[in-house]
């Protein structure tokens, strides 16, 4: 793929990014920019958002990831950015195709997309706007979009008729800055092979819900495996990214091939001082 360069990785082999809830206080864009802004000047190499509508209690307030990205590639030069991780079942994936393109062409092909499921589990955010709540269901209509959007992104028109959505001949240009499609990242977690397969067949992984670092490494190794049985170029650029808590050594991920760490903020009490104290410590040592 064709982007902007991106800045070299650390010595250990990974890049740093802060990885923000867009809660309360940072649920103000222009806030979240500022802050991205800062992110760059000390050195970081990505920012990327939570993607909700809603979180249970204490939180608020929540902002719209994309328009907060949007922001964010207008005050930033170099950074990666992204939804980590936007719940493709719950949105219509030709939407979502002029929505990356866009964004991809306004940050000059820096964005990266993070897909998953979607959960109800902590804001109730499928049962309370009527959308699919069977995993399984999700699991094929987030294959589905992925596939919709792999076409969209070639420039040529779309014929798809799925299980789910339906494009007759739709063209949508113009074409990401990214070439031949933007990466995508895919949510895992331990113990579900389903994600690790669909995650062995695009451009990176996200796992979540880890316990340590031997965890994310039999998580790794599986993905490994899998780009082999697809017959993907083990030397071709591959991301994996893992967050952790602030003040965790990120060195055991990354000699487990960990790609990128992102700073996991605590959701319940994440502001910008607290994101703000971060940055200014600056990313893993280079």
């Amino acid at each position: 793929m064709t982007s902007t360069p991106s800045p070299e990785p650390a010595q250990d082999g990974i890049r740093s990014a802060l990885w923000l809830p867009l809660f309360d206080e940072l649920a103000d864009p222009l806030v979240v920019a500022r802050l991205a802004a800062e992110a760059e000047e000390a050195g970081w190499d990505g920012v990327f958002v939570w993607d909700h509508l809603r979180w249970g209690e204490p939180v608020e307030e929540v902002a719209d990831p994309w328009i907060t990205l949007a922001a964010i590639a207008t005050a930033t030069e170099r950074v990666r950015i992204g939804p980590m991780v936007t719940p493709l079942p719950r949105r219509r994936p030709a939407k979502v195709a002029k929505e990356t393109v866009t964004l991809d062409q306004l940050s000059g092909g820096r964005l990266t997309l993070g897909v998953g499921l979607g959960s109800d589990r902590f804001g109730l955010e499928l049962s309370t706007t009527g959308e699919e709540l069977d995993d399984r269901v999700r699991g094929r209509m987030l294959d589905e979009s992925l596939a919709v959007l792999a076409a969209a992104w070639s420039g040529e028109p779309v014929h798809h008729r799925g299980e789910h959505y339906t494009l007759d001949g739709v063209k949508l240009l113009p074409r990401p800055v990214q070439q031949p499609g933007i990466p995508v990242w895919t949510a895992a977690l331990p113990g579900n092979p389903a994600p690790l397969r669909r995650a062995a067949r695009h451009d990176g992984f996200f796992p979540v819900n880890l316990d340590n670092p031997d965890q994310f490494a039999e998580m790794t190794a599986s993905v490994a495996e899998l780009r082999a049985a697809e017959g993907k170029d083990a030397a071709a650029p591959y991301d994996i990214a893992v967050a952790l808590p602030p003040g965790t050594d990120p060195a055991p991920y990354a000699r487990a091939g960990a790609t990128w760490w992102m700073v996991e903020f605590p959701w319940g009490a994440v502001s910008v001082d607290s994101v703000r104290g971060v940055l200014r410590e600056g990313p893993a040592a280079r």
